[in-house]
């Protein structure tokens, strides 16, 4: 079972619904209105730290330049909230463009206040960790190499830290040095830290996006009977009023021979759709029960009968006397997110996969088991992660699990199971899987 990227894992992929709410750039568009209210705190608290230090402190300040800086990004902005909607979302380069731009302006202001002896000098990272948690990696290291850059002329500038007249505060060419250090060190490390935490959040919610798709698409499955029931229900009505309008029509044509045969045939049409429609009514009525209600042994069975054309030998094995045995409302997520295991199970074992079922009053378990190759160690830590496009050689124990392995695992987790992934520990090869439920829960569990 190592390996586990599934048939299934490639119907999810091949679904355009599924597809479309997969991990893409587009989900990864920053709203411009969002930078325009943080390029607004970023006005806000330059003007404040320039009024406070000039006027309040009388530190001598290059308050002209500094103003026009200042006023620069608040024009900027100001044109932008005119020009494009709030809903308007940047792509990369626009947005890679508006970051560059803020980062230029910051740059520029603490040039002329000191360059890296200015203690706000560490905010010139804030537009790198923005793009990092926005934007696309290569857009986003464009603008790190920039943020360098500037960090780097930063330590050249000529101007002096506003301090008090007639005292200035020198910094040492090896502080400055070390001031560069941090700031570069930092703005790395939050850079990768904002990424990651972006990308998987993202990978995350579009992953949880398609099991919601799975989960509505299997809950439709298992509602159309009880359409198909609704629309004879519906249907009967104005097909019986046919019928009877054409026994009438027989009745006084009867003895006409240019109705005759038009007639009889209307009245045989009439009772051949009644006929079908009772048919799909006594359906419904059958398998209603079978439908709402599910004893634990027919679910399995549904749900491994499919993969038993396969040339894999399944072995169900009952630990337990099905006169005891629960039964619950039908959950297309248990039966989807089991079938995805056994497939996976089938797809990877060598001649058998083995599923055995146990329960009593407290719990309710099924082990699926199958002759394979196994988990390697490495991949067993990050079994159920979504979009792992890593695949083995033949010859590696080693699996890419996906898509349809998280939704599967989602979904269980969902109705109140534990899974637990692992190797048989019986000395034979092969991968184990546990799902466990308390028996209350599979009982009272319905299928909303």
């Amino acid at each position: 079972m190592s390996g586990r990227g599934s048939k299934r894992q490639i119907v999810i992929a091949d679904n355009p619904s599924l597809r479309s709410a997969q991990f893409s750039p587009s989900s990864r568009r920053i709203r411009l209105q969002t930078l325009v209210r943080l390029r607004w705190l970023a006005v806000a608290g330059q003007t404040i730290t320039v009024l406070i230090v000039g006027l309040l402190l009388r530190f001598p300040l290059p308050l002209r330049e500094a103003a026009v800086l200042v006023g620069a990004l608040a024009a900027a902005n100001l044109m932008l909230s005119v020009w494009f909607p709030t809903t308007y979302r940047l792509g990369p380069k626009s947005a890679l463009a508006l970051l560059s731009f803020d980062l230029l302006q910051m740059a520029a202001l603490l040039f002329i206040t000191g360059g890296l002896a200015n203690p706000f000098a560490p905010l010139i990272c804030v537009p790198v960790i923005i793009a990092f948690a926005s934007q696309p990696l290569r857009h986003s290291l464009v603008l790190i190499v920039f943020a360098l850059v500037c960090t780097t002329v930063l330590a050249f500038s000529p101007y002096a830290v506003p301090w008090y007249p007639g005292e200035e505060l020198r910094i040492q060419p090896i502080m400055q040095l070390g001031v560069w250090c941090a700031i570069a060190s930092m703005m790395m490390f939050a850079a990768f830290y904002a990424y990651r935490v972006s990308h998987e959040a993202t990978l995350l919610a579009d992953a949880l996006a398609a099991t919601e798709l799975v989960l509505e698409r299997e809950k439709h499955l298992s509602q159309l009977d009880g359409l198909a029931a609704a629309a004879a229900h519906e249907l009967g009505t104005p097909l019986a009023t046919i019928s009877v309008v054409a026994k009438e029509m027989e009745r006084e044509l009867s003895d006409d021979d240019r109705f005759r045969e038009d007639v009889q045939l209307l009245r045989s049409q009439s009772e051949r759709c009644r006929d079908i429609l009772r048919r799909l009514t006594s359906l419904s009525a059958e398998n209603e029960e079978h439908m709402r209600r599910l004893p634990l042994s027919s679910m399995i069975e549904e749900v491994v009968a499919p993969h038993r054309q396969f040339g894999i030998a399944i072995e169900l094995i009952e630990k337990g006397d099905r006169t005891a045995e629960p039964v619950g409302n039908r959950n297309a997520g248990i039966i989807y997110g089991l079938g995805n295991l056994i497939e996976n199970a089938v797809d990877y074992a060598k001649s058998k996969v083995t599923v055995m079922v146990e329960h009593n009053a407290e719990w309710v378990a099924i082990t699926i088991e199958d002759d394979g190759q196994g988990y390697a160690p490495d991949i067993l830590s990050r079994i159920g992660e979504p979009y792992m496009t890593k695949r083995p050689r033949e010859d590696e124990r080693a699996g890419g699990l996906g898509l349809g392995l998280f939704i599967a695992k989602t979904l269980l987790e969902r109705s109140g199971a534990s899974i637990h992934f692992g190797n048989r520990d019986n000395g034979d090869a092969g991968a184990r899987i546990h799902i466990e439920w308390p028996r209350s829960v599979m009982e009272a569990r319905d299928s909303k």
